[in-house]
């Protein structure tokens, strides 16, 4: 499914008095649900619907930091993120810093990187999706962990 279409979802979420959007399109499917807090919680089928349960109940998966969830599908700027074009995770799914356990990481802080270079991936749904810059410049903070759990939106790179 399109990401430019989850997006405009989560807008008729936010802006409709809905709890909850769910959209199939063949095999694909979405899941849109609203938490009390009034973020959004984005997650797949089945396989992925225990994570909604459990951001329903935030002490059961607390979010530090630059981990929080997005709210409102748009995460709030942190104090401690350096000055620069931020990359956010276009899914929830887990980062993972390099193309294999055993392989170096795509990328590393200090690191120029171009345009269109991939920095990580994340995995949603049994399928490795690349993350890719889009902007040129120097990695300036790395914020997620290879094989951390993240959420739609959340800043993972800072590029200066």
């Amino acid at each position: 499914m399109d990401l430019r279409k989850i997006k405009k979802l989560i807008d008729l979420l936010e802006e409709s008095n809905l709890a909850e959007i769910e959209i199939k399109e063949g095999e694909e499917s979405v899941r849109l649900a609203r938490v009390p807090k009034g973020g959004v919680a984005v997650s797949g089928p089945a396989v992925a619907a225990p994570m909604v349960v459990e951001q329903r109940a935030p002490a059961a998966m607390p979010m530090h930091g630059p981990t929080e969830a997005a709210t409102g599908g748009h995460a709030k700027p942190h104090a401690d993120l350096p000055e620069g074009h931020i990359v956010r995770a276009p899914m929830v799914g887990t980062f993972y810093a390099s193309p294999a356990p055993d392989k170096p990481a795509f990328v590393s802080v200090g690191q120029q990187v171009k345009a269109g270079e991939t920095l990580g991936i994340i995995e949603a749904m049994k399928m490795f999706n690349p993350i890719e810059a889009d902007v040129s410049g120097t990695v300036l903070k790395i914020l997620v962990e290879s094989g951390q759990p993240v959420e739609f939106d959340q800043p993972l790179f800072v590029i200066g």
